[in-house]
């Protein structure tokens, strides 16, 4: 049998649920058992496609073609392996797998009720991604907090699964400890409030992950062991870090992975945990710093800033920084403040060393890209464009080297003459007839590189393999006059023939990407393209060094 670990939050959201389910699950690895990561969305939504990215984050796409939570990418990056489809679900997906089970009559007459026929889908679907996974211990995280009306049923399912059971489910609830700035004294009544919100469901956790803003003291160990009902060792400081990557280490030291041993009844095995050690260490060390500016449109809820929008690519930087030996200072550019102020545009992109235009859909802040990428091409500064980023650099292209005035993607501009970026054939009908959630061109295809090019350079291989999340395309009726006029179409998918990759000769780097090369990237195995477009901003940067001295 597997062993479940269910991580459940409590207090309030966004305390790092996702980290701690990553982390707990790398430990466990390192440990030398087979670990998989399944998320709960308790959301109607069927997949996380339709989710706007400044309420919910990053849509992340897996190799098989699932538009879901960005926590499946943290599990990716902390147990470097690919997660699939099996391990996401969603209240939408689990709802309707039950509604057309029950109109194909398979419950055979029965009345279909919420409890027992929804948590009994929901352990079912656990069970196929431990078998799919040949797991020995399954994390499952539910989303949100202890207090969502909507997490009953999964609450429910978990109950169900320790009562057939006990000895093979565990539960642990991350729960946030506030610090009243007036007060100035950490408060421990609202996890308190957390588990009796959790016992009310059947549930007493095992374990609790207290974070907050600094390091548990014993005192308040002691308040939550007396009035949680758990044991002392068993309640684990988590103050907030600086490195995400930071959280399974400071686990270790409170031996976060003996305690879980110990409680299912296994021995120890190998203790390897070097290599993630050894990353950590480089990247603490890396002190000279390189500026990379992020130009896009999902920054702004409110008066805040909402860096979870692209999360991957904000991590692929990170990962590819710390390999070469470098801290990066990332910065938020907003494209819509450049369509305004080309004064501003000139300020901050001559203080970074290199620009990434990411992805995304729509109107809003696409002019601003185009200029940001036409100041990246005529300054040779380091340019790599991801998804729309990459046609938004054919666009830049074709309006301002290739004679095409007014080109533009057919996505913002149906009518215009030079529709350098089209619909995908296949695309069409899906849109008339309003099929819109998990249609686009998704997960992962191969592509063909061509020989002497960046990618080739970066990659060192003929073919790749990565993943996809769009419905438009470069136009290859405009292929040729694009490529006689110097844009290198340097990656070719074999089977329909779609540009992958495009570049610039005579230029340090300049490359676009068709797919979001950010999905697999690695801390312990930076993504090729990513660590060649930081080397190409370092040799910039230490070229103008020496050009003013």
């Amino acid at each position: 049998m597997p062993k479940f670990i269910f991580v459940i939050g409590g207090v309030m959201s966004g305390i790092g649920k996702g980290i701690t389910t990553s982390s707990i699950a790398r430990l466990l690895k390192d440990r030398g058992f087979r670990v998989t990561c399944v998320k709960i969305d308790p959301y109607l939504n069927v997949d996380a496609g339709t989710m706007n990215p400044i309420e919910h984050g990053e849509v992340f796409v897996t190799e098989d073609g699932m538009e879901c939570d960005q926590d499946i990418g943290n599990y990716e990056r902390f147990l470097g392996e690919n997660i699939l489809k099996t391990n996401y679900m969603t209240s939408g997906s689990v709802y309707l797998s039950v509604i057309n089970r029950e109109r194909g009559l398979m419950y055979k007459g029965k009345c279909v009720e919420t409890v027992p026929h929804i948590p009994e889908e929901i352990i079912k679907r656990l069970n196929i991604a431990a078998q799919k996974n040949k797991a020995d211990f399954v994390l499952v995280e539910v989303g949100g907090t202890v207090g969502e009306y909507q997490n009953l049923v999964y609450f429910e399912a978990a109950r169900m699964l320790h009562l057939k059971n006990p000895k093979n489910v565990l539960f642990v609830l991350v729960s946030y400890l506030p610090i009243p700035q007036k007060i100035g004294e950490m408060k421990t009544k609202p996890t308190q409030y957390a588990v009796r919100s959790l016992n009310s469901a059947g549930i007493q956790p095992d374990i609790i992950i207290a974070r907050s803003h600094v390091s548990l003291d014993n005192l308040r160990k002691i308040k939550l062991s007396t009035f949680c009902n758990v044991g002392h060792k068993d309640i684990i400081s988590a103050p907030d870090a600086d490195n995400i990557y930071q959280v399974p280490l400071n686990f270790k030291k409170d031996k976060l992975d003996l305690i879980i041993l110990e409680k299912f009844g296994l021995k120890e095995k190998k203790n390897d945990f070097s290599m993630w050690a050894r990353m950590v260490r480089n990247a603490e060390k890396a002190k000279k710093e390189v500026k990379i500016g992020i130009v896009g449109k999902y920054f702004g809820t409110g008066k805040f800033s909402l860096g979870d929008a692209y999360i991957s690519v904000i991590e692929a930087i990170k990962h590819a920084s710390w390999n070469l030996s470098r801290k990066p200072k990332i910065l938020w550019l907003d494209a819509e403040d450049y369509e305004k102020d080309l004064n501003k545009m000139k300020r901050e992109l001559t203080e970074v060393d290199g620009i990434v235009i990411p992805g995304g859909f729509g109107s809003r802040g696409v002019e601003g890209k185009i200029k940001a990428i036409k100041y990246a091409r005529e300054n040779k500064k380091p340019f790599l464009g991801l998804c729309y980023g990459m046609q938004l650099a054919v666009v830049e292209f074709s309006r301002n080297k290739a004679g095409m005035k007014g080109a533009q993607t057919t996505e913002i501009n149906p009518s215009t003459k030079y529709p350098v970026i089209d619909i995908m054939a296949e695309q069409k009908e899906k849109i008339a007839s309003f099929k819109l959630g998990g249609t686009m061109r998704l997960g992962a295809f191969l592509c063909q590189i061509k020989k002497d090019s960046i990618a080739s350079r970066a990659y060192g291989k003929k073919e790749i393999s990565e993943r996809h999340r769009h419905r438009y395309e470069l136009n290859n009726n405009l292929k040729n006059i694009l490529e006689s006029k110097g844009l290198v179409i340097s990656g070719v998918n074999p089977q329909s023939g779609l540009a992958e990759i495009v570049e610039l000769r005579d230029h340090p780097f300049f490359v676009g990407t068709q797919f979001h090369p950010e999905f697999k990237s690695r801390p312990l195995e930076p993504h090729p393209l990513f660590k060649e477009f930081i080397k190409a901003t370092i040799k910039v940067n230490e070229r103008g060094k020496k050009k003013k001295n």
